[in-house]
């Protein structure tokens, strides 16, 4: 039997990450309550029109729209707050920090896109590990299978220089 080669260990390595990344994603949004706090991250079109219709549906839910990228025809909405100063994953996970501490909330809905969650989710936590984080994932609707893969493999990498301790993306 062969011994694997570096690079092909390697590569077997990243795409199993990879599939396990994936796999291991949160999905869903179901454990939302009426009275949340409900921190939309932008950077993707999907994400502030799902964040709305979740929040009617949670009638005394509020809403942060996070970062760069948001539009301000938002904050009209009832409810609705923007922080447009961040202007990376991690910025947001100082901002969504700085929100929770000063608003004293012990729990706190995100939402974004399904193949950022995992590590929107893993800053976030980082900076408010004594808070409940409940995850509220828009889906990657209206694109071509090779977009959505290439998308994947973006936030995985990401994740991966993320968890190697650079945070800024």
């Amino acid at each position: 039997m062969k011994i694997l080669t570096p690079s092909l260990l390697l590569i077997t390595l990243f795409v199993f990450g990879g599939m396990v990344f994936k796999i291991t994603a949160p999905r869903g949004c179901t454990n939302i309550r009426h009275d949340d706090t409900i921190f939309v991250l932008t950077g993707d079109i999907r994400r502030i029109p799902f964040a709305m219709r979740q929040m009617r549906n949670h009638s005394d839910a509020d809403l942060y729209i996070i970062g760069a990228g948001c539009e301000n025809n938002y904050e009209m909405a009832h409810r609705v707050r923007i922080e447009s100063d961040s202007k990376s994953t991690y910025q947001n996970a100082l901002a969504i920090r700085d929100i929770v501490t000063q608003s004293g909330l012990d729990r706190i809905v995100i939402v974004t896109t399904e193949d950022h969650m995992n590590r929107a989710q893993y800053l976030i936590s980082h900076e408010l590990p004594d808070t409940e984080i409940i995850t509220c994932t828009a889906p990657l609707t209206g694109m071509t299978p090779a977009k959505r893969l290439e998308r994947w493999a973006i936030e995985y990498i990401k994740y991966v220089v993320t968890l190697l301790g650079i945070k800024e993306d």
